[in-house]
């Protein structure tokens, strides 16, 4: 089945699915058909309340059942949703639903203790009122070139800029995506990813309505609870970043996780050993990993048969319909029907990012082997220069993490008279280890240039909502 917009997905699940469970949140348990009914209600409200086609409605919440009905009710109304950042302080969240334009706000009262930063005259609504159940039912004519949503960036470098995807983008991808993850209909599928993220919102709850999963939102990342619910309500589909797996593994036999199957995640660089104790020490049955960006979504996915080598030093190959290409500086380049339809407001940095032949610059290093399969080696942005020779440091943190004392490492270049730049890395331990010795064994696995100079000891790494390090901090 095919489906032109987000809205007539969603709204299909009522007579593809009826009475089966569609989401469940805490005491709260809707089917498929009360799903539906409250998205038509919730358009209703959005319409009753001046959200005409195109305008847009920043949401700002955690991860609940009302944030799948306040988004999909918007676009059925013919809004466009801003999923605006949790982890973001109120003057970060006040400037992105400021430069989006957004008409009104919804937020969860009390969540985080946080104001609420609407501009003058927008009003803010909470998503647990009766707002999103009081309107009549509505649904309102949408096209698939609309823009269905705008998603800031992460904001690692520099000011987060708005992406504007349309319906039929998200769709045909995520419809793949499905296949690629091995999503099946009647999964119980655990939402730890955040809804204001491509992954939370497109491999979560689209790829949910396309295949008639049931939705499990997480609000906030606890892992003793999300391996709780794995027990109690028999998951079947958990994506996540490697610490996720690494914690299952640490509690392996104090709770039932037999029910789980399909696992998703993604880094850099994974260890091959964790990629092995997965599918051997769990009971996950298949295994993704891939490699996206808020600008094409998806990109690449690994594929059913490549070796656990392939899948934890790859993000698979090309999604169908996406071209990749690496530049003569090793940027990772992506051509096709995915790449945004640009920047919101922002024409200079849209021609930046895309030039005139259609090419995605991401900003990522990588390289493609023999299979078309991408290996990403860094930003080109933490790319630096020891004495010439150009240093990346997702391949210098991979080396660190192979040694049985280093549980995380981060790395990045530093001024140095003699040499212009050297590495600094930045190491959460699992065990104690020195900084000469952690240094003198890197020297025997790297080229002289690759290793670090100094070495820093932290607790934790800075860590963005998305799991992706801070470097700007560690900086």
């Amino acid at each position: 089945m095919t489906w032109e917009t987000i809205p007539q997905l969603a709204l299909s699940t009522a007579d593809r699915f009826g009475d089966a469970e569609a989401v469940v949140d805490g005491e709260l348990r809707w089917s498929s058909n009360e799903l539906v009914d409250r998205i038509r209600r919730a358009a209703g409200s959005f319409a009753e309340s001046g959200i005409g086609p195109g305008d847009r409605v920043a949401v700002w919440a955690p991860n609940s059942a009302e944030w799948i009905v306040a988004a999909l009710g918007l676009m059925t109304a013919g809004g466009v949703l801003v999923p605006v950042n949790t982890r973001f302080k109120t003057e970060e969240a006040a400037d992105v639903i400021r430069r989006s334009g957004a008409k009104a706000l919804l937020v969860q009262k009390g969540f985080l203790g946080a104001d609420y930063p609407a501009p003058p005259g927008v009003p803010v609504y909470d998503l647990k009122s009766d707002f999103l159940t009081g309107g009549a039912p509505f649904e309102r004519e949408v096209a698939g070139t609309d823009i269905a949503d705008i998603i800031y960036t992460s904001g690692t470098t520099g000011r987060p800029k708005g992406v504007m995807m349309n319906h039929a983008q998200t769709l045909r991808l995520y419809s793949e995506w499905c296949d690629l993850a091995d999503l099946r209909h009647g999964d119980r599928y655990l939402m730890v990813n955040p809804f204001f993220h491509t992954f939370g919102l497109k491999a979560g709850i689209v790829a949910a309505l396309v295949r008639g999963a049931t939705m499990l939102p997480v609000p906030v990342f606890d892992v003793d609870r999300v391996i709780e619910l794995v027990a109690t309500e028999r998951i079947t589909m958990l994506p996540g970043p490697p610490t996720l797996y690494h914690s299952l593994l640490e509690d392996r036999g104090t709770r039932d996780i037999s029910s789980l199957r399909a696992a998703v995640t993604g880094a850099a660089d994974i260890p091959v050993d964790l990629i092995r104790r997965i599918r051997e020490e769990l009971p996950f049955r298949s295994i993704m990993t891939g490699y996206g960006l808020t600008e094409a979504g998806t990109a690449t996915a690994s594929r059913p048969g490549d070796t656990f080598e392939q899948i934890a030093t790859t993000a698979g190959s090309a999604c169908d319909g996406i071209e990749l290409r690496i530049a003569d500086d090793s940027e990772v380049l992506i051509r096709g029907y995915s790449v945004m339809q640009g920047y919101l407001d922002d024409p200079e940095a849209s021609a930046a990012a895309v030039d005139t032949d259609g090419w995605l610059h991401t900003g990522d290093l990588g390289t493609l082997d023999e299979g078309g399969r991408l290996k990403v080696i860094g930003r080109k942005k933490d790319m630096y220069i020891v004495g010439g020779f150009n240093a990346y440091p997702a391949e210098i943190e991979g080396f660190l993490l192979e040694h049985p004392a280093v549980a995380q490492a981060a790395v990045i270049g530093v001024p140095d008279d003699r040499m212009g730049q050297v590495g600094r890395a930045f190491v959460v331990a699992r065990t104690e280890i020195g900084e000469a010795d952690l240094i003198a064994w890197a020297r025997e696995r790297m080229a002289g240039y690759k290793v670090p100079r100094s070495i820093v000891f932290l607790d934790r790494l800075p860590l963005n909502a998305t799991g992706k390090v801070m470097k700007d901090q560690l900086r």
